[in-house]
């Protein structure tokens, strides 16, 4: 099994949370959004979403994130066994991936550096059109993509559409967490696995006091669910305390060094 993947991306994460939890091994590929490397040639010929992560099981490959999770809880015993409600976790699991996080991580980003990343994935994908004349029309689709959110970013009620999914969603499992130890019950399931990622993210852009704190079976869950060895080998290595920001910057200083000498 291989997993085409990266520890900033928040879809990544929940994938990688399921392989943990149910020990599954895996072929681990990282591509680094924040430089580009999911428009390199070799993966965007076989992405033309360019979105991570991609899952693939010999001939199988699995773009969709919710259909990857479904795929590894089929492996062996379902996570959480029969202690889950299968029926709510699936629930849970669809109302979670609708809710798409990057207007809400953007909006939280200081402006400079959403210009630095912005302007240097539009040289990328300009150097890769001029590279692939049988992808050129894809990769400008891409461009066309990266002014799109730019505009996104100028729009407050696409802003505030997507703050008010996700208050509506934590309100949801705050009420659920308020009945059960889990979203799905009494035992962590693949609903955990795709929500936890979720509050991490709001952690790393320093709103857990707003959105995770003022909910109290949430904080509890929260706290409860950062303890667990898979929550520190995929998100807690490289994003909790002081490791966020050596995450961060060491990327920031390497997209720095392709913009000087032009490598793209």
């Amino acid at each position: 099994m291989q997993l085409y993947h990266h520890p900033f991306s928040l879809d990544s994460q929940k994938v990688r949370l399921a392989l943990e939890e149910k020990g599954v091994d895996y072929s681990s590929h990282r591509l680094n959004p924040l430089k580009a490397r999911n428009l390199d040639l070799d993966f965007f010929s076989m992405n033309l979403s360019e979105k991570i992560p991609v899952f693939k099981n010999a001939e199988l490959v699995i773009f969709d994130t919710l259909s990857i999770i479904e795929y590894i809880d089929s492996i062996n015993a379902p996570l959480g066994g029969d202690v889950v409600d299968r029926e709510k976790m699936l629930e849970w699991m669809k109302k979670i991936d609708e809710w798409n996080p990057k207007l809400f991580t953007l909006m939280h980003v200081p402006k400079k550096y959403i210009l630095f990343f912005s302007r240097f994935k539009r040289r990328v994908i300009i150097a890769r059109m001029a590279e692939s004349h049988e992808l050129a029309g894809k990769y400008h689709l891409k461009l066309q993509d990266a002014y799109a959110t730019e505009d996104q970013l100028k729009d407050p009620d696409a802003l505030n559409h997507s703050k008010e999914l996700l208050i509506n969603l934590l309100d949801d499992a705050d009420n659920q967490l308020a009945e059960s130890s889990y979203l799905s019950g009494e035992e962590f399931s693949m609903a955990d696995a795709m929500f936890v990622p979720i509050l991490a993210r709001i952690e790393v852009l320093n709103k857990g006091d707003e959105y995770i704190s003022s909910r109290t079976h949430l904080s509890d869950y929260w706290s409860r669910v950062k303890k667990r060895p898979s929550y520190h080998a995929v998100i807690g290595k490289y994003f909790s305390g002081w490791r966020k920001y050596r995450s961060l910057y060491s990327t920031y200083f390497a997209v720095w060094v392709r913009n000087l000498f032009r490598r793209y």
